[in-house]
């Protein structure tokens, strides 16, 4: 087990951010990796379940986890061109990022790969940046992300939400370095260098860029980085995919959306501890006008408090706020055996 330091300077920690949800390419990536897994650990079993229930899921992914098998497989790299920083606006823009990587950087980032794992034939046409071979590989991603990720958001979402609200919680109460010392237990701030549990040792020096941290549903004990130290800078790192969490968010839609309507039901639900107004309204695909009048309704009933941090607002669920979420979400919990 090695070690990443990630070298800060004041700038950076000024522009160290959390990403509001999951990168699309890192957890198609991720959750290859679980599929592998031998242990099975229980966090993720409800997810594998559901993919051997449904063959139609297990079909459509299957071409894309064969090419990921050999793009990406367990080891000390994978290629950087899997998960460009445009994933960040969508499914569709990583993917198009992808199909325009760079023939320089394809061959690169494979030959370098090739160096760790016996590479087979296909993977030339992709080195040789074949729009065909791309093309192919994108679509293969995309039919895998479909399958494997977006048809399972009820079980990676509500738990990616609680992870979140709990970082802007301890952001607002500790800073980003307090942050940055409680985030993972394989993470240690030792001012001015982060330390992480690593497969490999390496260096990064933020020079003043930041760094954007990604919250992984798929992303298991470690966090992980970009292989180049020359890309955006980022570090996605594992929150807790707990089968709790997804059962609380799936029972208590129904009562607590008959209380107050279902958009309102929504934004309670989602602002946990803290969402700025456009937050909110990318996460519930509303739009900002809506997603501010919702919340003013909820503000004037007393279930959310808004503060404002310079040019953006925070709202926030209150206690009475919390009280009536947790209260919609034990009246109609299932007991904790069951599935």
């Amino acid at each position: 087990m090695g070690t990443l330091r990630v070298h800060f300077t004041a700038d950076d920690l000024a522009r160290t951010t959390v990403a509001a949800t999951v990168d699309p390419m890192w957890e198609i990536l991720l959750s290859r990796f679980r599929l592998n897994d031998l242990d099975k650990a229980p966090a993720y079993q409800p997810w594998m379940r559901r993919l051997r229930s449904d063959p139609v899921q297990r079909a459509n992914m299957r071409t894309g986890a064969r090419l990921l098998t050999t793009l990406a497989p367990m080891g000390p790299y994978f290629p950087d061109f899997l998960t460009p920083a445009a994933a960040r606006n969508g499914l569709e823009a990583g993917l198009e990022a992808i199909r325009s990587t760079p023939r320089h950087q394809l061959r690169s980032e494979l030959q370098r790969l090739a160096q760790h794992v016996s590479l087979p034939g296909w993977v030339r046409s992709l080195a040789d940046g074949e729009v065909a071979a791309l093309t192919q590989l994108t679509d293969a991603l995309r039919a895998y992300h479909q399958a494997a990720i977006a048809a399972h958001d009820d079980l990676i979402q509500p738990a990616v939400n609680v992870d979140r609200a709990k970082h802007v919680t301890r952001f607002l109460d500790i800073g980003v370095e307090g942050l940055l010392t409680s985030m993972c237990s394989t993470m240690r701030w030792r001012p001015p260098v982060l330390e992480v549990d690593y497969d490999i040792d390496q260096e990064l020096h933020l020079g003043g860029q930041g760094l954007l941290l990604v919250p992984s549903f798929f992303c298991r004990r470690v966090p992980i980085s970009l292989a180049d130290p020359l890309l955006p800078p980022v570090l996605v790192y594992p929150i807790n995919p707990s089968w709790e969490i997804y059962a609380t968010e799936k029972s208590s839609r129904r009562p607590l959306e008959t209380l107050i309507g279902s958009t309102r039901a929504a934004v309670l639900r989602a602002v946990g501890t803290g969402l700025t107004t456009t937050q909110l309204s990318r996460r519930l695909k509303i739009s900002p006008a809506s997603a501010s009048r919702h919340a003013a309704v909820l503000r004037e009933a007393g279930l959310i408090t808004t503060v404002r941090y310079g040019a953006a607002v925070v709202h926030s669920r209150t206690a009475l706020g919390t009280s009536l979420h947790e209260g919609c979400s034990s009246s109609d919990r299932p007991p904790a055996h069951q599935e």
